[in-house]
């Protein structure tokens, strides 16, 4: 794909509205129509077409355009930002269910010349939604990370997440077919391959996911090959199955900042920092009974910034009528114990430890064998010392205790 080599002009769009004649009964009633109204602003300046003729809704010689679901996310946001720098065109649709729309703002602060980035506030589950979207704005490839993505979540939730999974991947799908957008970058994971009972898992791996996330995944990744293989579908499909995903910005402009009423859910770096701030009395480790050294969990952690370089990577190397499936990670297998460690270290706090029964739907023991992305689209893992990447998000996490402090 073609990066964008140079910078259009579009005129920013504004307005302001009050209504002189409503008298509010009190402060409170003035200071909350304000807020309303200005977000109604803000959202409507960031959708395409308004104030006119949008760039984002014409393709240009020299541009790549890419749609980054889920981009005001922990993921998506660090893939928009790399996307940026890359000097691509972004636009991010969220409906900020999970992702952060102080996220947003530090890329538009970070990238405010015209005709680089828009955010759309939408639903991917609205059909008619996503098909104005697709229908307003011109599009050369999509990086598909939107998804609810918890896999103790999904034991108590699984038809939310087939719907918010493999129900809006398809209505994706279809709206590119309709718009003939022919690049698809997809964030699948390797909880599709369940528990295999070989290590490391390759690509050619058996996919039997045990938990409705990966089945959800899976569902959605076999909708993408099937359509792939359709007549004059001219598809170039990259998918990603990627492992526990760690770390932040090395610059500290980004990070992780999940919702509070979902932390028990989250990733286990998370729940370390918590502790190590004091949110929480301590970390739970849950599970010490599985069939490994020390009795806990193996999972292949792979930096943020690696994840994201993988995805370049991969829209770069996409062609028509070819699909590309890769596993993303270090190809090392590390403990719960071992990162429990590694994240004392990198905080400097003796995080106080509680063992609790395994968690529904976990497996072992989970990492990679990276080989073949190593080959074939030139990409290893730099960001490897768990104690590192861990300090890097442990930085942004002790100088933004509240998260973006909005969402």
């Amino acid at each position: 794909m073609i990066p964008l080599n140079r910078r259009a002009s579009l005129p920013r769009a504004g307005m302001e509205y009050f209504d002189a004649r409503r008298k509010p009964h009190n402060v409170g009633k003035i200071i909350a129509a304000l807020v309303l109204t200005t977000l109604c602003i803000f959202v409507l300046k960031q959708s395409p077409g308004f104030g006119g003729n949008s760039v984002f809704s014409r393709h240009e010689p020299g541009v790549t355009h890419v749609l980054v679901t889920g981009g005001a996310g922990y993921i998506g946001s660090h893939a928009s930002l790399r996307l940026l720098k890359d000097n691509y065109r972004v636009t991010i649709v969220d409906n900020l269910s999970r992702g952060n729309m102080g996220a947003v703002k530090v890329l538009q602060e970070l990238f405010p010349q015209p005709g680089r980035l828009q955010f759309i506030f939408a639903d991917l589950g609205d059909q008619k939604s996503v098909n104005k979207i697709f229908a307003e704005n011109a599009f050369d490839a999509v990086m598909h990370f939107a998804a609810v993505a918890y896999v103790g979540e999904s034991t108590l939730e699984p038809l939310r997440y087939y719907h918010n999974i493999t129900s809006n991947t398809l209505l994706i799908l279809e709206a590119m077919a309709s718009r003939g957008v022919k690049t698809l970058i997809y964030s699948s994971t390797c909880a599709t391959y369940g528990e295999p009972e070989k290590m490391p898992i390759t690509e050619a791996t058996p996919q039997f996911p045990i938990n409705p996330y990966g089945k959800a995944k899976k569902m959605a990744e076999d909708i993408i090959l099937d359509f792939s293989k359709s007549k004059g579908a001219d598809m170039a499909v990259m998918i990603l199955r990627y492992f526990n995903v760690i770390g932040s910005d090395p610059e500290g402009r980004l990070g992780e900042a999940p919702r509070p009423e979902l932390r028990e859910h989250g990733r286990i770096s998370g729940a370390c920092f918590d502790a190590a701030l004091g949110v929480i009395p301590g970390l739970k480790v849950k599970g010490t009974d599985y069939p490994t050294a020390d009795g806990t969990c193996i999972r292949d952690y792979i930096d943020v910034t690696d994840l994201v370089d993988a995805h370049v990577k991969a829209l770069n190397k996409a062609e028509p009528r070819k699909v590309g499936i890769y596993n993303v990670g270090t190809g090392r297998g590390r403990s719960v114990n071992e990162f429990v460690d590694a994240c004392k270290k990198a905080t400097g706090v003796d995080i106080k430890i509680e063992y609790l029964s395994r968690r529904p739907g976990d497996y072992a023991e989970v990492y990679s064998d990276p080989t073949k992305i190593n080959k074939e689209l030139n990409w290893t893992a730099q960001y490897t010392d768990l104690k590192e990447s861990l300090s890097v998000a442990w930085r942004w996490q002790k100088s933004h205790p509240h998260g973006y402090g909005e969402n």
